[in-house]
């Protein structure tokens, strides 16, 4: 159980804020709310809704899927070469993170369009990696580690700080993003924790360090990606991150201690991950995805969310 602790309204207008990464306020907005009663690619009772509502998971699991991408050599190349995320890694996070609740949440008229669109832009990057091997990023052998990445990452940050799942949740998440996966050409993405566990098993030897896993790390401690309140946070979501990489890959890529969670650490990101499960923003994708089905903007919360005062902005 994690103590009650009241934090000041500031933090928690804060971690509000955080959520709207994937709403940045300067750029286009997406309608989560139409066209009414479009069901989405994961049904509103599903356990992806829960989760990704939920801005810590959301950005801790991001950030560790990542790390999991940035071992494999074909899609570290990829990634490093053939993206936006060096010039502009804050602009990247929150194009990747508005990617990930349109499919989660969008209308299947919203998500299926935007998919077919990635798929598209995968099928133009191609290349070497630096020991010669040639790779397409619509390979399904890669497609299925990156989604795998993300499933674990997003499953694992909510279990690990906001509240605990067991191996039957795992499986139904890991159901659940199955007919996504398929859009995107990850047709053998894992099913099950033992599917994940077997993936995983077998990257043994492909997975290998790279000075850029440190530089992505670097970047994310210091990149401006959350609201002013909560920038001393950055950092601890890094090392939060790290703590979620199996200690066999850990080690392989080099991450020792130092790069996890201080013991008081710990405490405070269940504090933070609870928190943020009970902070309900009218607007946020969630919210809107619930009125478009016809249910009440807190469903997801289960009476554990409260809204935003009115006339109060995170």
């Amino acid at each position: 159980m994690i103590p009650v602790i009241q934090l000041p309204r500031r933090m928690q207008l804060g971690l509000a804020a955080a959520g709207a990464l994937v709403q940045p306020r300067d750029g286009p907005r997406i309608d989560f709310g139409s066209p009414l009663g479009e069901a989405a690619l994961a049904a509103p009772d599903s356990l992806s809704w829960r989760i990704f509502k939920n801005p810590v998971a959301l950005l801790v699991g991001g950030i560790a899927a990542v790390i999991l991408e940035l071992a494999e050599p074909a899609v570290r190349t990829g990634v490093w070469q053939h993206s936006t995320f060096l010039d502009d890694p804050v602009g990247r996070l929150r194009r990747t993170g508005t990617a990930a609740m349109v499919t989660v949440y969008g209308a299947r008229s919203l998500s299926e369009p935007m998919i077919r669109g990635v798929v598209r832009m995968h099928a133009r990057i191609n290349g070497s990696t630096p020991s010669g091997e040639a790779f397409c990023a619509n390979d399904p052998h890669l497609l299925d580690w990156v989604q795998a990445t993300a499933s674990f990452g997003f499953g694992g940050a909510y279990s690990r700080y906001v509240e605990p799942l067991d191996t039957a949740d795992f499986d139904r998440l890991y159901r659940e993003g199955a007919p996504a996966s398929r859009l995107y050409g990850a047709c053998n993405a894992p099913r099950s924790a033992v599917d994940m566990r077997a993936l995983f098993d077998s990257q043994r030897g492909r997975l290998e360090f790279s000075p850029i896993i440190f530089e992505f790390l670097q970047i994310m401690r210091e990149a401006p990606a959350l609201p002013t309140a909560l920038q001393w946070l950055q950092p601890m979501l890094v090392r939060a991150a790290v703590e979620l990489i199996p200690g066999w890959i850990r080690e392989r890529l080099r991450l020792d201690e130092s790069q996890g969670l201080r013991a008081p650490e710990r405490l405070l990101m269940k504090i933070a991950g609870s928190l943020s499960d009970k902070i309900l923003l009218p607007d946020s994708p969630p919210a809107q995805s619930c009125r478009r089905m016809g249910l009440p903007s807190a469903y997801l919360y289960r009476r554990r969310a409260y809204p935003l005062e009115p006339g109060k902005e995170a």
